[in-house]
């Protein structure tokens, strides 16, 4: 990303925003029920950090929080650290319970379109009937409170339903895309023991439907816990398959409305799962409380989602946009979903969707824009009337794509460029609809977000490259990550380099008028379209191969905000890398995981660059071959076999 300081802002709010915005109106209700007044949108984010226990009881009452019992205290430290903070403690709540505050004939709850289907409407009384009914059998094949759901569905309206039953009932939810391969499924599943899946007989994408009926089979056999695998017809096959509960059969059950189930603030509502870099994925858990509060925050306050807006994510089922997304129901708003490939069958489809659907709010991965801008995608302003933001996420959008949204898409709309994670399932930097866009640049830390840069000396920088990290808790933080009791994995993936201070992994800038610019991951992980990727996954799947005795996968980011993945491979003896490997190697990498895991360029080399306690140097590999010094990048004693670095430097 360029580095340039922009000195005209690409758009500023009008006056309507100013005074109308939900921030806004937030602003003002603090002015009469505190006597708190805020000059400008970085003296309430001060507030926001620093008075934490004021500022997320401030947002409780102001979304009017339900609660089935008093909470004792708004925040319960830890005697050191961030691991084990408790909030809202004593108080019990349920997700899908404020999901459903704001159904309404008045408006459909979900609007959906397939590659195979035209855009149809899902009412309120319709979601409602189908959670209750999905509700009641998960509850009559005996899953209880604290019990794993799993899914491997695409992003269809099931998906949803299924969610909101499993969360109705106080279960833990987990799901995964279809186009991970077994090996990637039963990594993450087999972890967290699911009493249930739900599967669909199949998936479109890119005109070809791929049938997943003998998938279901195979992952029945794979994990042992899942006791009931219902089978959604999503392909409109008519067969009938006797060995797994049908979908169709479960929607005709007779119930009685939601029960819903009140839980711990802190009691887990879905586990996502890590890119697996250095191991297998990591099962991060989050609390059901920890999320509602944060997504109403993100949604509502730093993007104006309202009542009545129809709000669409691009995204797959695994990804944490999918769960950030699904929230905008808690705004009242109408939740549309597209299941198919982004440019099939052109790169206008989401266009059309956003024009058909009245889509107001608009967003995808950073990837989807760039190649929007370089393909030369024709869009008409005028069409898109309802649309009010743009938003984009997963990789550094980059400046030329900024001003193309600004002279091709529309001129008057709100851009918002996000950066957060998997790790809290919201944004730590965002939008705030009182201050400019400027090109390549976030406009704002989010609210309870305190981000700072760190320089070498672990201090905070400003308008100087440093290590993002975040100095103060958050309720979305994990409230843990699965199976691992004494907190290891959690503290080694945040908490080892800064004692007590959690370090994201991005070089960030703070810049002078408080916007961030974000260069991409500090550590190893590698990333495609939005999704991060994990190395050992790649590892796992080409060194399976009996041609290979070693590997080495690194992302390089481009100015562009493109990047590629890059493997390199360490070959038997006598072996060399012909056209036939490369092949093999690319698809043993698909069939194993996912088309996102193949590497844009194989190379072979030598050796593989290794610390001496036997860890593979991936970070510091990427540093090289992103043209830093190796002398900066490299502490030579600390290497098993510094000869390899011949072939990198």
């Amino acid at each position: 990303m360029s580095t340039e300081v922009q000195t005209q802002p690409l758009w500023k709010p009008g006056r309507t925003l100013l005074e109308q915005s939900n921030l806004k109106k937030y602003m003002d209700w603090l002015f009469v029920k505190k006597g708190l007044y805020f000059r400008s949108y970085h003296d309430l984010w001060e507030w926001s950090v620093t008075d934490l226990e004021d500022f997320w009881e401030s947002l409780w009452n102001y979304f009017n929080i339900k609660s089935h019992d008093l909470y004792l205290e708004v925040l319960q430290r830890p005697q050191s650290g961030m691991i084990g903070t408790k909030w809202f403690t004593r108080s019990k709540l349920n997700y899908a319970e404020h999901i459903f505050r704001n159904k309404t004939k008045d408006r459909p709850a979900i609007l959906f379109k397939s590659e195979q289907e035209g855009l149809r409407e899902i009412s309120w009384e319709q979601l409602e009937a189908e959670v209750a009914a999905v509700a009641t059998w998960l509850k009559q094949i005996g899953v209880r409170p604290g019990d794993r759901v799993a899914a491997v569905l695409p992003n269809i309206p099931q998906a949803v339903v299924a969610f909101l039953a499993a969360n109705s009932i106080g279960a833990v939810w987990s799901s995964c895309s279809p186009d991970f391969g077994k090996t990637a499924l039963v990594e993450r599943f087999r972890q967290i023991e699911p009493k249930v899946l739900f599967i669909a007989d199949g998936c479109q994408y890119n005109g070809k439907v791929h049938d997943l009926t003998a998938f279901a089979q195979e992952l029945s056999i794979s994990l042992r816990s899942v006791k009931d695998i219902v089978l959604i017809n999503n392909t409109g096959a008519e067969s009938r398959y006797e060995r797994y509960t049908s979908w169709e059969d479960i929607l005709h059950l007779q119930h009685f409305g939601i029960d819903f189930e009140p839980v711990p603030f802190d009691h887990p509502i879905w586990i996502l799962y890590s890119s697996g870099t250095t191991a297998e994925p990591k099962a991060i858990t989050h609390g059901v409380g920890g999320c509602l509060i944060e997504h109403l925050k993100a949604l509502v306050l730093h993007q104006n989602v309202k009542p009545g807006d129809r709000y669409f994510w691009y995204s797959t089922t695994g990804w944490m946009m999918w769960n950030y997304a699904l929230s905008s129901l808690l705004c009242g708003a109408t939740l549309v979903l597209y299941d198919g490939a982004p440019a099939y069958p052109s790169s206008q489809v989401l266009w059309s969707l956003a024009e058909e659907a009245r889509i107001t709010h608009f967003g995808s991965g950073a990837a989807f824009f760039i190649n929007s801008m370089k393909s030369g995608v024709s869009i008409t302003s005028e069409r898109l009337s309802a649309l009010e933001t743009i938003g984009s996420t997963g990789s550094p959008l980059p400046p030329e794509v900024f001003e193309w949204v600004y002279k091709q898409v529309k001129k008057d709309v709100w851009l918002i460029s996000l950066s957060g994670g998997t790790d809290v399932c919201s944004a730590f930097v965002g939008g705030c609809p009182i201050v400019p866009v400027y090109a390549g640049e976030i406009q704002c830390r989010m609210l309870g977000a305190r981000i700072e840069a760190f320089g070498e000396d672990g201090k905070p920088v400003k308008n100087e490259l440093g290590e993002m990290v975040i100095t103060q808790p958050m309720p979305s933080m994990p409230v843990c990550f699965w199976n691992d009791p004494s907190q290891e994995k959690y503290h080694s993936s945040y908490f080892e380099m800064y004692p007590a201070v959690w370090r994201h992994g991005d070089w960030i800038k703070i810049t002078d008028r408080h916007s961030v610019i974000i260069y991409g991951r500090s550590d190893a992980t590698l990333n495609r379209g939005g999704v991060r990727i994990g190395t050992a996954e790649i590892y796992r799947a080409v060194e399976s191969l009996p041609e290979v005795k070693d590997s080495l996968a690194v992302y390089l980011e481009k100015s562009n905000g493109e990047g590629t993945i890059s493997l390199f491979v360490v070959l038997g003896r006598e072996q060399d890398l012909t056209d036939e490997l490369k092949a093999k190697i690319r698809e043993t990498i698909r069939s194993q995981y996912s088309p996102r895991h193949i590497p844009d360029t194989i190379e072979q080399v030598a050796d593989i660059p290794y610390t001496i306690n036997g860890k593979k140097m991936e970070a510091p590999m990427k540093r090289i071959l992103m043209g830093q010094d190796p002398e900066k990048c490299i502490n030579l004693d600390t290497m098993r076999n510094p000869e390899s670095l011949k072939s990198f430097v």
